[in-house]
């Protein structure tokens, strides 16, 4: 038989990306998914009509250039629209970075547990992932994070708050990394939960990128602003930087359609966060409930909660998810490390404290 073509290397070495699973109908019982991180609220105010207006130029391409979307961005953060580069998503920003930055073999310092498409995103750039655990409390051992930069390395990213763990890096702890890293290295900043994020010493991404031209922040519009579904992120860096990322990006990667609900979103910013604070407090009322239950939760600056559930054999994840899922809620078990579990409507919030309390 002929040769076939084959895929370079390092494809068959990329790890699956594992979403968080839909639930199952329950008879007489309403079940919620708390495995994504999704925004349990509606589109805001303005964002479908947006949206259903501009599904009526299907037939059409959308601007490629974004040029509506940065000009709102610019706008909303004082920045020019030349220091953006939007995607389907923050997690395309964190492809295109690592395949605008990095030849094969570079290295990509990140933390793990953090977030899942990391290792993925940085196999499929045919780079070396570089991984130092999180401290028991779940948060960045930075110091371990600057000592494994070698001449090899080329990025490093900073999840804040970590996804799933739930803590955040304080500007201080950012800026001391900072000023140990060499200037050549991109150091991303990913903050696809920004507005969750309630703290002292909260990261300035403003100020961090008029004095660190290394820098590039990465957010979405999927987690607070509820668009999940539509895809769309952006990036805000310097303008050679975002001109990179823009380079590798796909041709009408963000639709139209993600386009107007996106600046929509940006318009609805006192709904916006009524519904965040909203959801911080459901998350304040969740940890108190669960530490008072016994149970050693991470500070949780993001949307959702981290069970510490370390077991080689994944057992004690498989049952506390089988457990919620007989309760109807669906909750994200990484095998043998944890479980995460999204803040979501009350009802769901409360099945969760019940849960926690039996199974403590």
């Amino acid at each position: 038989m002929p040769a076939l073509p084959a895929p370079r290397a390092c494809v068959a070495a990329i790890p699956p990306y594992v979403p968080g699973r839909t639930p199952t109908p329950q008879p007489g019982l309403t079940v919620y998914k708390l495995s994504s991180n999704e925004n349990p609220y509606p589109p805001l105010p303005g964002v479908l009509e947006a949206a259903t207006a501009a599904a009526a130029q299907l037939n059409r391409y959308p601007d490629m250039g974004c040029t509506a979307l940065y000009e709102a961005l610019a706008t909303r953060f004082d920045l020019a629209p030349e220091r953006l580069a939007a995607a389907t998503g923050s997690v395309a920003l964190i492809y295109q970075i690592l395949q605008a930055y990095c030849d094969p073999g570079d290295e990509v310092v990140h933390a793990w547990r953090s977030f899942e498409a990391y290792p993925i995103a940085i196999t499929a750039a045919a780079a070396t992932s570089v991984k130092v655990p999180v401290t028991a409390r779940g948060e960045h051992d930075l110091d371990a994070m600057v000592a494994a930069v070698t001449d090899r390395t080329k990025v490093m990213l900073l999840c804040t708050p970590n996804n799933p763990t739930g803590p955040a890096l304080t500007d201080s702890q950012v800026r001391r990394l900072l000023a140990q890293v060499p200037s050549r290295v991109l150091v991303v900043v990913d903050e696809a939960y920004l507005e969750f994020v309630r703290m002292e010493d909260a990261v300035d991404g403003a100020a961090l990128l008029r004095d660190f031209a290394n820098v590039v922040l990465t957010r979405t519009f999927s987690k607070a602003y509820g668009l999940a579904n539509l895809r769309v992120g952006y990036a805000a860096s310097s303008e050679e930087i975002a001109g990179a990322l823009r380079a590798v990006s796909l041709p009408f990667g963000v639709s139209g359609i993600a386009q107007a609900a996106a600046i929509a979103s940006l318009g609805a910013e006192a709904e916006l966060m009524e519904r965040v604070d909203a959801l911080v407090e459901e998350r304040s009322r969740v940890l108190t409930g669960l530490r008072a239950a016994g149970w050693q939760i991470p500070d949780a600056q993001g949307n959702f909660v981290w069970f510490d559930l370390p077991d080689a054999t994944g057992e004690q994840t498989a049952a506390f998810a089988a457990a919620a899922e007989r309760a109807g809620i669906v909750v994200r078990p990484f095998a043998g490390e944890g479980v995460r579990v999204s803040i979501g409507e009350v009802e769901a919030n409360d099945r969760l404290l019940e849960l926690a309390s039996r199974l403590r």
